[in-house]
């Protein structure tokens, strides 16, 4: 949809979309340039996301293009292996860059000329300070900082060392290249901020041309400028840099100056979003790697079964704002939730099975029962369950002694097996433990389909599975990563010392509807009164299938807040 088009139709625009819409109107840009800028040093998670939502979502609602760039200036934390999966996700997510695709290390040698063109400017210098020292001179909010001791050194001496620099002559952490702005800056942004930094680490792309690599702050501003980038928008912690932005860009009198805009990050609770703690969990084996469905990267909610619709909602129904807040883990969940509960298809799964055999039904008898495949949707079909003598019920609906108000099996009790019999509970079999391992049970033939001929009401309809034709699989249940809200700003422990340990529950010995066994990894399915699960992608086998539970059918969270 076009911009224009959005404001005619009476949609609100979030503050970002009118500063575009403005800058249309009055002619300032004849097309909308955005890029999504990631560093390949990690994959990507649900805050990420956001990003891409808003910077291809604008392009495309103003007929225009989004740039992928890799922001590849530090070999020493970068891989092809990031480059692909970022790659993977953002087309995962229904958006495509065409043939914009780039990478700062694409305008090294432009940025090394720009640099050199500082230095002869007099407006950069080779500093011997090493990183401690440089932050210890910088100074605080109240007070100023020091001058660098070879903040005078002359235009050629700088030249000189530059190209030292350059050349590989000087070890790593012996001097770096700084900008030469103001040490009294009220911010300390501007404090004469480091520009090039020297590493011996081979790039994954330009090998070992290059020892020394510029920093994010003189990279960016330079990379929107050559690639013609309208809208710089980038998260709320980058506000204060827009003013070296704005410095780099105005002092090298640059053809064109893109405008930085910042908005609130995305911040939900029971999790972190920081690549770096990501990358700690991975590394110490606390998660079991980047897709693991408890983490919320992409390519985790991608395993554990979220569809690219629910999260692109999901980007929507937060916005986008200029102030820092949380979202509730339930708003994530409560997206995908509606998402599915459109589009996947039920079945019928057995988690904690538990044998009924139905006594009066014939041995050898296989009937074929109709399950609709979605309640309100007619044309996406049926398909046919077997039912025999021997069928499994969940455990949970079973009680010996129930309560009042539980409607399911009991001894003596009539329910209803879903699109098939009603049928009572006659006989209770226990192991030596005195657990209950077997139900006795008869049917009422006349009962087919679950209807009682005389017109007698039951309460009770619960699921079931032919013993005979079960699907045996492992499921995996998630739960939150972490037990706390804010794992990760406890500034006096570990943010690992919050890791739920009861976040992975494996239930082995499954039994589910024959259908399955044809599941792929694409499909999503409804397990009747269990939830949202999927196929897992890095797990499954022929002979044993795993699913991941997406989702539950409510936010149990919630109820157990209101409980």
């Amino acid at each position: 949809m076009n911009t224009e088009n959005h404001i005619e139709s009476g949609a609100p625009l979030d503050f970002i979309r009118a500063i575009v819409a403005d800058d249309l109107k009055s002619g300032k840009h004849r097309q909308v340039v955005t890029r999504f800028p990631p560093e390949p040093n990690g994959f990507l998670h649900i805050g990420h996301a956001k990003s891409i939502c808003l910077n291809f979502g604008i392009a495309g609602e103003n007929d225009s293009v989004c740039h992928l760039r890799f922001d590849d200036t530090n070999p020493s934390k970068e891989s092809t292996e990031y480059v692909e999966a970022i790659q993977r996700d953002v087309r995962w997510l229904g958006f495509d860059w065409g043939e914009h695709l780039y990478y700062a290390s694409d305008y090294f040698d432009r940025l090394h000329d720009y640099a050199v063109q500082l230095i002869r400017m007099g407006k950069a210098y080779v500093c011997h300070l090493n990183a401690d020292q440089i932050r210890e001179q910088r100074g605080t909010l109240t007070e100023p900082g020091q001058n660098s001791p070879f903040r005078e050194r002359s235009v050629e001496e700088n030249l000189e060392l530059f190209a030292r620099m350059r050349a590989g002559e000087l070890p790593e952490g012996s001097c770096v290249l700084r900008a030469k702005i103001d040490m009294a800056s009220p911010n300390i942004i501007m404090r004469d901020p480091v520009l090039y930094r020297i590493i011996h680490t081979s790039h994954h792309r330009t090998g070992d041309k290059w020892c020394i690599y510029p920093m994010y702050d003189f990279t960016h501003c330079l990379s929107d400028m050559i690639e013609g980038i309208t809208h710089s928008l980038c998260t709320l912690e980058f506000k204060n840099n827009r003013a070296l932005y704005d410095w780099v860009l105005d002092t090298l009198n640059t053809p064109c100056h893109p405008r930085q805009i910042e908005f609130a990050r995305l911040n939900i609770n029971y999790t972190v979003m920081s690549k770096r703690k990501l990358l700690q969990m991975v590394n110490e084996g606390q998660v079991s790697g980047w897709d693991d469905p408890r983490m919320l990267t992409i390519s985790g909610l991608r395993r554990r079964g979220y569809t690219p619709a629910s999260i692109r909602a999901f980007c929507d129904t937060i916005g986008i704002g200029r102030k820092e807040s949380w979202i509730d883990m339930g708003v994530l969940e409560n997206a995908v939730r509606e998402d599915l509960n459109e589009t996947a298809p039920r079945v019928l799964g057995v988690l904690r099975p538990l044998k009924v055999v139905i006594t009066n039904y014939p041995e050898d008898l296989v009937e074929e029962f109709e399950g609709q495949n979605h309640p309100k949707k007619p044309e996406m079909g049926a398909r046919t369950l077997p039912f025999c003598r021997e069928v499994y019920i969940e455990a949970d609906d079973f009680l010996e002694e129930p309560p009042k108000k539980f409607f399911r099996l009991a001894p003596g009790r009539e329910v209803r097996l879903r699109y098939a019999y009603l049928i009572t509970c006659r006989e209770v079999i226990k192991n030596e433990k005195g657990e209950v391992v077997e139900l006795r049970c008869t049917y009422d033939p006349a009962s087919r389909g679950g209807t009682a001929p005389d017109g007698r009401k039951v309460k009770g309809t619960i699921h079931w599975v032919s013993a005979r034709h079960a699907v045996a699989a492992e499921i995996r249940l998630y739960d939150r990563l972490f037990t706390v809200e804010h794992p990760d700003t406890d500034k006096e422990r570990d943010f690992k010392e919050f890791l739920n340990p009861n976040s992975l529950e494996i239930l082995c010995g499954c039994m589910l509807e024959p259908s399955l066994a044809g599941a792929t990894v694409e499909d999503r399915f409804q397990f009747e009164r269990q939830g949202y699960f999927c196929l897992d992608a890095r797990d499954s086998a022929l002979e044993k299938p795993v699913f991941n539970r997406i989702v539950t059918l409510r936010d149990t969270w919630a109820r157990i807040a209101e409980e």
